[in-house]
Order: structure tokens, then sequence, then C-alpha cells
């Protein structure tokens, strides 16, 4: 790579946090005094799911999905015990955790400040979310923490397979209500918007330099180049979402800060519980790592469409999984630091 190339990577990464926030006072800002920006955007949208962020979170895990091939595939099969931490965090825990502590603070903590209605509206939307494990945005998570590509993929396919049965009665059972159904056009899109395009994409690339050019080229000096792209496309990113929601921060930010306070608590529980029980279980960190991500972090375009066709677009409950988005990409890239600096806390080599 070159010396210029690397300085930029490195600029990127060293005040990530400082772009992070100024992406997202810049989204607030372009939402409040350049509306006609956010509302041309909101135009391209099918199925709940923002095809300009489906192309940038497209565009985020391609290089991820480069490195991805068929062996390393059936390989995760050997080792199966991250599969089954992921699983077991995802659908036995997560969902009720999540119910917990956001009854917690919704109904006692935060009980002088929200009214009991609003309490339960709120209440719903965190369980919407706690139900739906990341599908796209892991991929970008498991990027950036050196994650093995082949099980992250297994890890997301197998999570989209059990959302198909196990999505609507954990919402049922822990919110009461009927009717649930999942949104198939939403969850069907942002499986072959997130996992079938890029991996099919990323594996004829890979299959492509490599027949020409060779292995040692293809990984020291082809996939290096994408790097700054996982990151501007993350920024970029947060300034869209931030701008699609700019006006309802300004309009609402005690309330969005109080149900912040829950999601983030849920999302650093799940991440160091995953986390920690791979160090146990003598995972190697690139299966670790991801495990975590994909716990701590969810499916919010699921979450916001099943909002919205059961309690409707301006409801508290679409509110609350909004505000899920707006948490999300902050605080998974401060446990992506975490999980980077821990490194030497696992001994197991990494999966090939």
């Amino acid at each position: 790579m070159k010396k210029n190339e690397t300085a930029c990577i490195g600029f990127f990464e060293k005040y990530l946090t400082l772009w992070v926030i100024l992406c997202m006072a810049a989204g607030i800002l372009i939402g409040r005094f350049l509306p006609l920006i956010p509302e041309f955007l909101s135009k391209f949208e099918y199925g709940n799911v923002s095809i300009p962020i489906a192309i940038l979170i497209w565009l985020m895990i391609y290089p991820m999905m480069m490195k991805v091939d068929f062996q390393s595939v059936r390989n995760v099969g050997k080792s199966p015990k991250g599969l089954y931490l992921t699983w077991i965090i995802n659908w036995l825990i997560k969902p009720f955790t999540m119910f917990g502590i956001a009854a917690f603070f919704f109904y006692i903590v935060f009980k002088a400040f929200i009214p009991a209605d609003l309490a339960q509206s709120y209440l719903a939307g965190a369980v919407l979310l706690g139900a739906a494990p990341c599908t796209a945005m892991v991929f970008v998570w498991s990027h950036l923490t050196k994650g093995n590509p082949a099980y992250t993929v297994v890890q997301v396919a197998t999570n989209d397979l059990i959302i198909l049965v196990a999505f609507t009665p954990i919402v049922a059972l822990l919110l009461g209500i009927s009717g649930i159904t999942i949104p198939w056009v939403t969850l069907i899109l942002s499986v072959v918007l997130f996992v079938v395009i890029p991996l099919s994409a990323g594996i004829f690339t890979r299959v492509s330099i490599i027949k020409n050019k060779g292995k040692e080229y293809f990984m020291n000096t082809f996939c290096p180049r994408f790097n700054n792209v996982t990151i501007v496309g993350l920024l970029l990113t947060l300034i869209i979402i931030f701008s699609f929601q700019g006006e309802v921060i300004l309009n609402y930010p005690l309330h969005i800060l109080l149900i912040a306070i829950p999601l983030t608590l849920q999302t650093l529980f799940i991440f160091f519980l995953a986390y920690l029980t791979a160090k146990k279980m003598l995972l190697p960190h690139n299966v670790a790592a991801p495990a975590g991500m994909i716990g701590a972090s969810n499916f919010f375009e699921l979450s916001v469409a099943v909002a919205i066709a059961l309690f409707g677009p301006t409801s508290p409950v679409a509110l609350a999984t909004i505000v899920g988005v707006l948490v999300e990409v902050p605080v998974m890239l401060f446990l992506v630091n975490i999980a980077n600096k821990t490194r030497h806390w696992f001994k197991t080599p990494a999966l090939q």
C-alpha cells in the first residue's frame, strides 16, 4: 500500500471518535436547516429500507466479503462453539434482558419523567429491537475488529433463519399482543442487499483478482486499498441517519436521552456477556468479537418496519426503535475499540 494511503487510513482511524461526533452533528444540522436533502433521500426507500443507506452499508461490508472463501465457510462447521454462543445469546437471553432493563428504567427509574402509557410504548419499541439481532452492520463491526469473515457470514445467515421462526413468538410473549407478522419485504430485501449481493460481489472479485494477480497481491495490495472505504462509508451513513431524524432529536431531546440510556446499557451488557463467555470458552478473538457484536447490535430495519406496521409511523413505539438506530453506531464503535484493545486476552490462535 502506498504511504499516502496508509496515512489517510491512519488519520481517519486515529480520530474516529471526533469524526463520529462531527458527522452526527452535521446530520442533525442538515435535518434542521436543509430539510430538502433528507426529504429527497427518503423518497428512495422500499420495504422500509433506505436505498442510500443500503448502498453505503454495501460499500462498507464489501471489503470484508472479499475475504470470504468457500473453504473457510465449510470449516465453520468444524468449530461450532461460536455459533452456539451466538444463538444462545441472541435468542434465549437478549430479548428478555432487553425487556427487563427497559421496563426497570421506563417504569421505575424514569417514572417521574415518562407517563405510564408512554412507558409501555417505549418498552414495546425496545422489545422489537431486542428480538431482532443485526444483519448488516455487524459485518462492519467484524471488519473493524479483524473478525473471521466466513464465520461472521454463517453467524448472520443462521440468525436470519432463526428470525423466521423466533421473532414473532418472542415479541408476542413479551408484549402480550397478537397479530404480529414479519414484514417479509423488509426481511428478504435486507438479506439480499446486505448478505447475498455483497457476498456474491466479494467472491467474484476475490476469484478474479487471485486468478489474474495471485493471492499475495490480492491480500497484501488489493484488499488494503478498501480499508478507508469502510470508514468513509460509516461516517456518511451517520450523516444520513441523523439528518433523517434531526427534527425528532431537536423536538424530543429529553425522551430520546431517556430511551437511549437503557438501550445503551443493554448493548453493553450483551456485548460483554457474549465476549467474556467466548473468552472462557477459549474461542479465538476473530470469532469472539463478532459474536459479541452480533448480539449487541440490532436489525433496526426490521424493528422500525414492525413498529410502523403495528403502531403507526408517528407512534412512540416507532420513536423508541428510531432511538435504537441513533444509539447503535456510536456505542458499537466504542465496543469495537474495546474489542481491539483487549485482543491480548484471547490466547487461542485465530480461526482461519
